[in-house]
C-alpha cells in the first residue's frame, strides 16, 4: 500500500527538521534532501513495526497546509 503524505521541513541551526504531521513523526538532516530521505525511512520503520490500530490510531488523513497572516502590532 501507498500513502501520500507531507513533509514540512524547517530550518534549525545547522540541521533540517522533518515532520510529517499525518503521523507526527520527525527526522533530521544536514541538508533538505538528506532529512527527507531519514523522514521517508522514519515512516517506513513506523508501518512495518505499528500495529494496525496504532497506524489508525496515529494516522490524521485531513491535513491542510495552507498560510496565515497575523497583525503584530
Amino acid at each position: 500500500m501507498n500513502y501520500k503524505l507531507t513533509a514540512v521541513i524547517t530550518k534549525e541551526e545547522d540541521i533540517f527538521v522533518a515532520f510529517c504531521p499525518e503521523l507526527d513523526i520527525a527526522s533530521q538532516g544536514y541538508t533538505i534532501e538528506e532529512a527527507k530521505k531519514n523522514l521517508k525511512e522514519a515512516i517506513s520503520l513506523f508501518f512495518e513495526h505499528a500495529s494496525l490500530e496504532e497506524i489508525r490510531e496515529r494516522l490524521k488523513e485531513d491535513i491542510y497546509i495552507t498560510p496565515v497572516e497575523v497583525a503584530v502590532a
